[in-house]
């Protein structure tokens, strides 16, 4: 069975997360402690495997200290 092909906007959410908890010099596992996540599910969506809910993605930008929308922008 051909993996599923993963959409543009959770690429770019992954990379910006990645890019912010880079920023802020923490680590996945750091991360996930602060937004009470698990620290592989953190990893998943670094790497564009996991569709996040929006509950999800408002946890995260509590622990990296940003507005949600901030992870959905494009920056190319």
């Amino acid at each position: 069975m051909a993996k599923a092909k993963t959409g543009r906007l959770r690429q770019i959410l992954a990379k910006n997360v990645r890019v912010v908890r880079h920023k802020l010099g923490i680590t996945q596992e750091e991360l996930a402690d602060r937004a009470k996540l698990h620290r592989t599910y953190v990893g998943m969506i670094e790497r564009s495997e996991r569709n996040l809910s929006v509950d999800n993605i408002e946890k995260l930008a509590k622990a990296l200290d940003v507005e949600p929308h901030e992870l959905l922008i494009d920056r190319r």
